[in-house]
């Protein structure tokens, strides 16, 4: 590591003197399957090589790649002119609705400032935090949004949705939860036996032909996005089973009740096709899970559905470097005060910066030597 001092920075996390430090990829680790890092070694990190982009769930674990998200979409796409089919669930939804936008840098910058700001009662219920969440989104909407999304003929958005079934389709605390450790407890047996009470739902651009699928039969429905549907199956992919009411009826589509798609598509463990290009997945873990109840088991993904992917991993020394020595969670809401917590938050979207400028240097060359290996 060489350490150049080059003098002050305007900066809310440093001041008075400060260093320029020369890493080699240290902020961003770069994990590939073995046909994506075959394809970059042969032909180089050329945006056109992709034609999917992965957003997973986890709230405001997200900021940690908010950097990465504006020199994507603010460089390394911007004058793209084939179509990137953007798949998203829960925070991945919400991030690929406003970068599907005209202008996605200025989206998606609303979306996390507004998100990081966000406030509520000592003892905020289901309604507060589902109300805050709509304007949430009405704001990064804006007047057009959903027009731009559903019309946007090179980024393609798609939001996963979870439809649920059984004692998962109501809102009291008791029943609900009781469905959850259902839910739980047939997860740990077989994955595919949440099929019994989540189907998954994809709504899509209007003129995606994109198709998703998995080893487990959830049955997934593709159904277009309108203007009808836009804002409530956005909001249904980030509905929190017990801390955010779910979606009723969403317009044209079968009544009954719709939940966060992280309850199915968590990390993500799908056959997307058509499969004619490589996938970039900027991810805040490097070890996928399949869905919400994966988290803590040993479980693992399907590596034959990682093999044209290319993850873009915050790297163990860039999450030393933030305050508490973690990338945000939503625990934060609750151990830290309001004030604490924006300030933590707002500090790690300017720290994720790091990632966007380890990615701009590595895309000028076809070097994969430390390129790791998706488990």
């Amino acid at each position: 590591m060489e350490l150049l001092k080059l003098g002050t920075l305007d900066h809310t996390t440093r001041n008075d003197t400060y260093y320029i430090v020369f890493y080699k990829t240290l902020m961003l680790d770069i994990y590939a399957g073995p046909a994506a890092k075959k394809l970059i070694q042969e032909q180089g990190f050329k945006q056109e090589l992709f034609t999917t982009m992965l957003g997973a769930s986890g709230g405001p674990k997200w900021f940690s790649l908010f950097g990465l998200d504006k020199y994507l979409f603010g460089e390394y796409f911007k004058d793209r002119r084939e179509e990137l089919n953007l798949v998203g669930s829960s925070a991945g939804a919400f991030r690929f609705a406003a970068l599907s936008q005209q202008d996605p840098v200025s989206a998606i910058t609303r979306l996390a400032t507004l998100y990081s700001e966000t406030t509520y009662s000592a003892k905020a219920n289901k309604s507060e935090i589902t109300a805050k969440a709509k304007i949430l989104l009405e704001a990064v909407l804006g007047a057009n949004g959903s027009n731009e999304i559903i019309n946007n003929p090179i980024f393609k958005a798609h939001f996963i949705v979870a439809k649920c079934r059984g004692l998962t389709t109501l809102e009291q605390k008791v029943p609900l939860l009781l469905g959850l450790m259902s839910s739980m407890a047939m997860n740990q047996v077989n994955r595919g036996l949440l099929a019994k009470q989540y189907q998954r739902y994809v709504y899509h651009h209007p003129k995606s032909q994109l198709t998703i699928s998995d080893s487990f039969n959830f049955n997934t429905q593709h159904q277009a996005l309108t203007n009808d549907n836009l804002t409530d199956s956005l909001l249904a992919s980030g509905s929190i089973p017990l801390i955010m009411e779910g979606i009723k009826d969403i317009i044209g589509s079968p009544k009954g009740m719709y939940r966060d798609g992280g309850i199915i598509d968590y990390h993500f463990d799908v056959d997307i096709k058509p499969a004619k290009g490589l996938t970039l997945y900027p991810h805040f873990s490097p070890t996928p899970k399949a869905g919400w109840f994966d988290k803590n088991l040993a479980r693992k993904v399907n590596s034959q559905y990682y093999t044209n992917t290319v993850m873009l991993v915050p790297s163990q020394e860039f999450i030393a470097r933030l305050p508490y020595a973690k990338i945000p969670d939503r625990d934060d809401f609750t151990n830290l005060d309001a004030a604490t917590r924006i300030k933590y938050w707002q500090t790690v979207l300017s720290e994720s910066a790091y990632l966007a400028d380890d990615f701009s240097k590595l895309i000028t060359s076809s070097d994969v030597t430390n390129f790791k290996s998706i488990d």
